[in-house]
């Protein structure tokens, strides 16, 4: 599986794992903003990358939802579908 990771340190780290085609964050990302920009993006609740996979997905982006992935997927989940 090809995926990016990304972490940029704040008080809570931003964590991202990009995917060829969407990418998979933690709640500082909006998905609102993912929807104008027709990204596909799905969040999940996890403090480092290794939990990000096996967390349950909580929010999808339109684009997510239309590569199938829904809300209660895990996160590797999600990036088999952003492959």
């Amino acid at each position: 599986m090809k995926v990016e990771s990304i972490r940029v340190d704040f008080k809570r780290p931003l964590l991202i794992m990009k995917a060829p085609n969407g990418f998979v964050a933690c709640g500082y990302i909006n998905v609102e903003t993912c929807n104008r920009t027709e990204d596909a993006c799905a969040l999940v609740n996890a403090a480092n990358f290794d939990d990000m996979k096996a967390a349950s997905i909580v929010a999808v982006s339109q684009q997510a939802a239309a590569l199938g992935i829904r809300i209660g997927d895990s996160g590797e989940s999600a990036l088999l579908k952003m492959q």
